[in-house]
């Protein structure tokens, strides 16, 4: 997944518009009206039970003093619902009943949580879903959003749009296997001569979907270009069941701005998750005081030994796998930070996680130790 972002538009915060207090989905109250967007290779319960904690708020605490605490839910954190990686109907259908808690291995803290799947086989998608339900998740979403070669081959994520027939049978096939609620992402189209967001959207609710989110690119943009915007605000007018709004949200100015132009019941965050994880923190914040705090070199030191620390934990006698995600969300977690790319370097000529954690010691060792400068 692309990193950067291709000439960001920077927003003023709106005057009046904030991120809701919550939303209904389905009878699954999420609040704040904040989401944790399914990203592949990120939205392990790892990273997602560490964004969790980093976006606790209450108004008289100072920044940067949320800890890890098993006792927080997400409806006392800045992220409202988090959702898995997206995860094959067919894969999860098939492969043994031991195997699937890789997939989709949640603890009781993360809820709401929603399973998001991908796939194209009516029988297969409902059978899935059943297993999510079953497993305890609070929701189901089905992606058609994902514009990955390999999954669009398989006609599945963003593959499908070309075919609306077929996505009408899957929802209901699905609609009919689960009791919780069901969602669906998607973007706007294969490409602007076939955008069919609103079209779909209206599927969606027909179909009897809980709630829709619309990541505002077509399937040719992949991650390039700008979010169209005004396109959630079309499927806004078009349906009553929640829209949540996805494409462009860096900061929380982005996010107010998201709701004052589009009227989108929540917002869901990808990409500057893992690059800012404090971001739904910040949002909770100005939403409640109208002003924000930016990370501080302490915050940052914390967040990336805290989350090293979590994945070496869960990681058990799997050290290697942990490592790999070390070095993984080395770059997303030293963005902003200054000489960042001597820790970078650092931790991708570690050969343990150990080292790895070494290396984040000395080098905010130096940076907290440094005097200021007047």
């Amino acid at each position: 997944m692309k990193k950067n972002w291709d000439n960001p538009i920077e927003h003023a915060m709106p005057a009046a518009a904030r991120v809701p207090a919550s939303v209904s989905i389905g009878g699954i109250r999420v609040a704040p009206a904040t989401v944790l967007a399914p990203m592949a290779g990120v939205t392990d319960t790892v990273f997602r039970r560490f964004i969790r904690n980093a976006s606790l708020f209450t108004h008289d605490a100072a920044p940067g003093t949320a800890t890890i605490d098993t006792a927080i839910t997400n409806q006392q954190s800045g992220c409202g619902l988090i959702m898995t990686e997206f995860t094959s109907a067919d894969g999860l259908a098939r492969m043994r009943e031991s195997k699937r808690k890789r997939y989709l291995t949640f603890y009781d803290d993360e809820h709401p949580i929603s399973a998001q799947l991908f796939g194209s086989n009516l029988q297969t998608l409902a059978d899935a879903a059943r297993i999510v339900q079953d497993t305890g998740f609070d929701m189901v979403d089905l992606n058609l959003g994902c514009p990955a070669k390999r999954v669009v081959s398989c006609n599945g994520g963003s593959g499908l749009l070309r075919d609306l027939p077929l996505i009408q049978k899957i929802f209901e096939s699905v609609r009919a296997a689960v009791t919780i609620p069901f969602t669906v992402k998607f973007r706007l189209g294969w490409n602007d001569n076939h955008i069919v967001c609103v079209e779909l959207a209206r599927l969606a609710q027909e179909s009897g979907l809980a709630a829709v989110s619309l990541h505002a690119r077509t399937r040719e943009q992949g991650y390039t270009g700008q979010a169209r915007w005004e396109w959630i605000a079309a499927i806004k007018n078009a349906v009553s069941i929640p829209v949540i709004g996805n494409g462009d949200v860096r900061t929380p100015e982005d996010a107010a701005a998201l709701v004052a132009e589009t009227r989108c019941d929540a917002v869901m965050i990808g990409r500057a998750a893992p690059a800012n994880p404090w971001i739904f923190r910040q949002i909770a914040q100005y939403t409640a005081t109208g002003r924000y705090d930016q990370p501080s070199e302490l915050d940052r030191y914390r967040m990336i030994r805290t989350y090293f620390e979590m994945l070496l934990a869960e990681a058990d006698t799997n050290e290697k796998e942990a490592q790999g995600k070390m070095k993984q969300f080395a770059s997303w977690f030293t963005h902003g930070v200054a000489n960042g790319a001597h820790l970078r370097k650092a931790i991708y000529e570690s050969k343990t996680g150990e080292s790895i954690l070494s290396a984040v010691e000395q080098f905010f060792e130096a940076k907290l130790t440094e005097p200021a400068i007047i």
